[in-house]
């Protein structure tokens, strides 16, 4: 034999010479390393993370994560904990993860400013906005999603908005002209109309109207395949605490997302059927680019920025991929959130009947239908009841991010270290998990006043009704509904005007109570994202008593 020539052993030998006893150590030694490597990113953490106070844990396996996940006031456990341990602290998650819980507004800036480069999403986060909605302006950060903001911005500019308000009455008017039916053939003078389906359909003609020049029609009673898988997401409201287990065991191992289930199964539903009325819409708007975009001069519209930035030769390109993720993207933003806005309002002003009352007054006295223009500027009252509703019922409650390097947040105030000494900068290492709690902030206590629980659309008219905590807080009007830094609601405008334009058509020419009674309970219902619902109802109900405003 040469010398220069090594056998090889072939892999069936190989594994015959290690099994079943060398297998074993084999395994035992990757275990061995990979608690090593673990045991060395766990030192490396506690060394360069400032180690803040903070409540124990209520499970072993979940810290409290699952006490939250159940919880129907998130926020208020979050609000206790800012009062006990300070403006910044952590928190125990699932299987010995900790979270620093930011609730501090010069900390939560910081944090906002750096988004999409210094703090990302988790793989939690960017494994479920993938399998939904593709990879997308939600989906991507740093430099990918500056390039495809840019491409989208200007279909959500002032002069955009501008010229969709009538596309917001047409919705309005259409559901108008309904619920007056149903109220002509009741026995009565009133009906019984179940408002969140209705908010939906409003929201979800709107956003195929505006965006990309089609109409569902689901405001004249033609089924949606959207609208079905939607409604899916509320209607089983037993599997909520399987679902929750299932998804916080896939905050630490984001595999088990590959594992079937029956969220799993209709978020994948629901990606295929936004994938293929956007894959239709955007082949039937590429046969229309000539008429469009030449004669219509429709180059700013959604559609039409999204063809366009198709081009190889476009400053902001997207690849057909990205341009589906984000039709994809506008739809479930325009059917969920907004609707969720609307449902609340109304829920709102029928157990609030002298804020209904008074806003329908200022409507009739401005006589016909606002324009754009007055609709931002001229109706004080509808511009507080609007901003009322986004400060205590946001609909996305609260954010987690993970921290990509290592960083120093300056605070407002000091805290007390677990070491008892007091700082007013907290360190981060990378690899930390941040979380802000927007329903906590925008309903402190402590940054809005002793009333910051209640409804009370007064605190926008007057000078002092802001206060000058909530005045540190940065984002649109001192609220982190929208967010804030460089992933700000793209669509913010959008919605308010969609927002104010349903309503006031709504309010003047309806007079909305609570099925029940002022007192009727209302609790958190699990969606895609959590809707308002009345105890008692099956799936996302929100049953009013709404009679014609004569």
């Amino acid at each position: 034999m040469n010398m220069f020539t090594i056998p090889v052993p072939s892999p069936s030998s190989l594994w015959t010479t290690i099994h079943p006893g060398g297998a074993f150590h084999v395994a035992c030694s990757f275990a061995a390393l990979w608690a090593f490597v673990k045991v060395l990113r766990m030192l490396r953490w506690r060394m360069k993370t400032t180690q803040l106070l903070g409540p124990p844990r209520t499970s072993l396996v979940y810290g409290v994560s699952r006490d939250l996940a159940s919880s129907q006031d998130s926020a208020a456990m979050y609000e206790r904990w800012t009062t006990e341990y300070g403006v910044v602290y952590m928190i125990p998650s699932v299987l010995g993860q900790t979270t620093v819980v930011l609730c501090d507004p010069r900390a939560i800036a910081h944090f906002y400013a750096r988004e999409t480069w210094t703090y990302v999403h988790t793989p939690l986060s960017s494994a479920l906005f993938e399998s939904s909605v593709g990879k997308g302006l939600i989906w991507s950060h740093g430099e990918t999603h500056r390039r495809q903001r840019k491409a989208l911005t200007p279909a959500f500019s002032n002069v955009a908005i501008r010229k969709l308000t009538s596309v917001f009455y047409d919705s309005a008017y259409k559901a108008k002209g309904q619920w007056d039916n149903v109220i002509e053939s009741s026995k009565d003078d009133d009906a019984v109309i179940e408002v969140q389906n209705w908010m939906n359909h409003i929201s979800l003609d709107t956003v195929g109207i505006a965006g990309f020049s089609h109409d569902f029609g689901s405001l004249g009673g033609k089924p949606a395949s959207v609208t079905e898988v939607f409604d899916t997401f509320g209607s089983n409201q037993k599997a909520s605490a399987v679902n929750e287990v299932f998804i916080l065991l896939a905050s630490v191992f984001p595999i088990i997302l590959k594992m079937p289930n029956k969220r799993q199964n209709l978020f994948k539903k629901l990606s295929v059927t936004m994938g293929q009325i956007s894959n239709e819409l955007l082949i039937r708007s590429r046969r229309e680019k000539d008429v469009s975009i030449g004669e219509r001069g429709q180059e700013n519209s959604i559609i039409g920025l999204l063809i366009k930035s198709e081009g190889q030769d476009t400053e902001f390109h997207m690849s057909e991929e990205e341009v589906i993720a984000q039709m994809r993207l506008l739809l479930l933003a325009g059917y969920e959130t907004t609707s969720i806005s609307l449902t609340w309002a109304l829920i709102e002003l029928s157990r609030h009947p002298d804020v209904q009352t008074r806003l329908r007054e200022e409507l009739l006295a401005f006589g016909p239908d606002p324009t754009y223009d007055q609709l931002k500027a001229n109706l004080p009252y509808l511009d507080a009841i609007v901003h009322e509703i986004l400060r205590l019922h946001p609909s996305v409650p609260e954010i987690t991010r993970l921290a990509a390097a290592d960083d120093v947040i300056p605070l407002s105030e000091p805290v007390r270290m677990a070491s008892g000494n007091m700082t007013d900068s907290i360190s981060i290492a990378k690899g930390t998990l941040i979380t802000v709690s927007i329903a906590a902030i925008n309903r402190s206590s402590t940054i809005w006043g002793p009333d910051a629980k209640e409804f009370k659309p007064d605190r926008w008219l007057t000078e002092d009704g802001i206060g000058g905590k909530a005045k540190e807080v940065q984002g649109h009007r001192h609220l982190l509904t929208f967010i804030d830094g460089p992933r700000t609601c793209l669509g913010k405008d959008f919605a308010i005007m969609e927002f104010k334009t349903v309503l006031s058509v709504l309010v003047k020419n309806f007079v909305f109570e609570m099925r029940d009674g002022p007192d009727t309970p209302v609790e958190v219902a699990r969606g895609v994202l959590p809707r308002p619902r009345v105890v008692g109802e099956d799936g996302t109900g929100v049953p009013l008593r709404i009679r014609r405003y004569e």
